[in-house]
């Protein structure tokens, strides 16, 4: 018998004399990825023949805070001046919540930046700084004095009003700049390192600061820093940049514990960097030999005999013993060369029995050893992580 359309409401069924009815349930699509706040597209910055930023890509996602971290000279404070329309791209495209502003001028941005050196006007009061950009722009007078009490509020200045600027601290400076940011609710937050000028001792208690006030506005922040500690202190996900260029992205955890290239091992932390060739597979095991003769292991995933390798050991990784006490499958004899003493550990300076030269980072709880002491290294397989140099490849991390 022939077949015919049985009308429904929902979804159509088509019948057969011959067969049961037969459902087909509606196609339901993924919910699309949000937009970044943030994206740089192939963005280049040249000054003359030099090139600043180099063919940098970058989503930055809404109500991170995102800090961009390399020594000086690499290129990220023209990268942040760039998404703030301070410098105009040689090629390239950023976008804001998806709108192209590549070429608009800063006050067409829904951004705000914070400097160094704060900018602030001496001849204001602290209420008259934080208002500035609001009276600029036509608001209430009303608006203004709640906007800017809330503020205030939010970087622990109540009450310091009509205190003039030269009359305050470095840490108070510098929230008065944050405040003056903030209080034109901008969608995104721009700060080239802002606490740079200050004494180590109140930057530490500043970054807790910073992050504790970006959770409660809950903008996104980007970040400038040369100081890997502050970036790891604060940030939800970290762009090291050298030389122009993005070496990796990820969060703090992962550039720690997994670098995707020697420049940001050592730059994140302190490592110990060691080339060498596979000169054995032994099942799950590759056997290294070090360019120093000194022989290691490390996972055998991937590796092929004569492979050229480099690997990354960081120094708290390595454990110090006198004698055969020393755990792990890896272990080097060597002598002390130095000892420092850090307080809450020790480092050591261990030169092997081939002449490498290893930094050590044991707790001070422990046995202690003296310069010219003989010791046993030792560290786990898992412990040797194979960078991605010789491939080129930089990841990111989820």
């Amino acid at each position: 018998m022939g077949c015919f359309e049985a009308p429904a409401a929902g979804p159509r069924r088509r019948s057969c004399a011959s067969a049961q009815l037969e459902y087909s349930p509606p196609i339901v699509s993924a919910a699309p990825e949000p937009s970044p706040e943030i994206r740089l597209a192939d963005l280049t910055k040249r000054f003359g023949d030099v090139v600043a930023v180099d063919d940098v890509s970058l989503d930055i996602r809404s109500g991170e805070f995102f800090s961009l971290l390399g020594p000086s000279g690499c290129g990220k404070t023209t990268t942040l001046r760039m998404i703030g329309g301070f410098d105009l791209p040689t090629t390239g495209r950023i976008q804001l919540r998806g709108k192209d502003v590549t070429k608009e001028p800063p006050d067409k941005r829904p951004v705000n930046m914070v400097f160094q050196s704060y900018a602030l006007f001496p001849h204001l009061d602290v209420a008259g700084n934080i208002a500035f950009g609001l009276k600029r722009r036509g608001v209430p007078s009303g608006e203004i004095r709640q906007r800017t009490s809330a503020i205030l509020e939010k970087v622990h200045l109540a009450g310091y009003e009509k205190r003039k600027t030269n009359e305050l601290s470095g840490g108070q400076q510098q929230r008065v700049a944050l405040a003056r940011a903030l209080v034109n609710e901008p969608n995104v937050l721009l700060l080239d390192e802002p606490l740079g000028a200050l004494d180590l001792k109140l930057r530490k208690r500043l970054q807790l600061e910073l992050k504790r006030i970006q959770m409660d506005v809950g903008i996104t922040f980007v970040y400038v820093t040369h100081d890997q500690e502050e970036a790891l202190t604060m940030s939800d996900r970290i762009a090291v940049m050298h030389r122009g260029r993005i070496e990796q992205v990820g969060v703090p955890e992962d550039l720690y514990d997994r670098p995707a290239t020697s420049f940001v091992a050592d730059f994140i932390g302190t490592t110990n960097l060691l080339s060498g060739t596979v000169e054995t597979l032994d099942g799950a095991a590759a056997v290294i030999r070090l360019d120093s003769g000194d022989r290691c292991v490390t996972s055998a995933d991937g590796r092929q005999a004569g492979q050229a390798i480099q690997l990354s050991i960081r120094p708290e990784s390595i454990s110090i013993d006198a004698g055969d006490h020393a755990n792990g499958a890896v272990r080097m004899t060597g002598d002390v060369e130095q000892v420092a003493y850090l307080g809450a550990a020790v480092q050591y300076h261990v030169r092997t029995a081939g002449g490498l030269g290893l930094s050590v980072l044991a707790g001070k709880t422990g046995a202690r050893f003296q310069s010219g002491d003989s010791v046993v290294l030792a560290w786990a397989p898992s412990d040797a992580l194979v960078l991605g140099d010789h491939s080129g490849t930089v990841e990111e991390a989820s």
